[in-house]
């Protein structure tokens, strides 16, 4: 029997039951690498005039979650925080 969804490399989908999700962004710490914007464009946007972040959704659906972890990863600054209960 298997989990669906619960380890590793599903659909992201059953990873949210249960758990909540803050994001937090250090704007003076941005690069304006953009790497956020392409991963979890629901989440982060840029500034038009110095591509800085932009955060858009503080508290994601459960089923962004895992592009919000890989947008804090990849993240060239270390601008994203993820928080979570």
């Amino acid at each position: 029997m298997s989990g669906e969804g619960d380890e590793g490399s599903g659909d992201g989908s059953g990873e949210g039951k249960g758990v909540t999700m803050r994001v937090e962004v250090d704007v003076p710490k941005c690069v304006a690498s953009g790497q956020c914007v392409m991963i979890a464009p629901d989440v982060f946007d840029q500034r038009e005039e110095d591509g800085i972040v932009v955060l858009l959704d503080e508290q994601p659906a459960p089923e962004l979650h895992a592009d919000v972890r890989e947008s804090a990863v990849v993240c060239p600054a270390a601008a994203i925080r993820v928080i979570e209960n």
